[in-house]
């Protein structure tokens, strides 16, 4: 039975982990959400958000990161592991937790193979 608890160590906290991130430049999107993936060498994803002031108010904003954070709850038991993730919702009206639970293990696995190429590449 796979942990559905979202630990403080899955998070991506610190300034220099999001800048290596973005700097990765290796990134998937649909019509709700931009996901950025980079290496992190670890047995877990981590996960960070990035959710800008054009999507709303406070409110709006922290709505729209507790429904991407519980999509990734339910569904990262069928994600790869090993990467650090950061999330940008595109529209401010928030998707059903249904289409995300769709929409972001399949983004995620694009960005894992992504990287896997370029790994190969080397």
């Amino acid at each position: 039975m796979p942990s559905f608890r979202f630990r403080k160590h899955e998070h991506l906290r610190r300034e220099a982990d999001f800048r290596r991130v973005y700097q990765r430049h290796r990134s998937v999107s649909d019509r709700w959400l931009i996901v950025y993936a980079c290496e992190n060498g670890q047995p877990y994803l981590r996960l960070g958000f990035s959710v800008s002031r054009k999507l709303g108010g406070a409110v709006q904003r922290n709505r729209l990161r507790r429904l991407y954070r519980e999509a990734f709850r339910l569904t990262r038991h069928t994600m790869p592991v090993g990467l650090d993730l950061v999330l940008i919702p595109r529209r401010a009206e928030p998707p059903s937790l249904a289409e995300l639970k769709q929409s972001l293990p399949r983004l995620v696995h694009q960005a894992a193979r992504k990287l896997e190429r370029e790994a190969n590449k080397s």
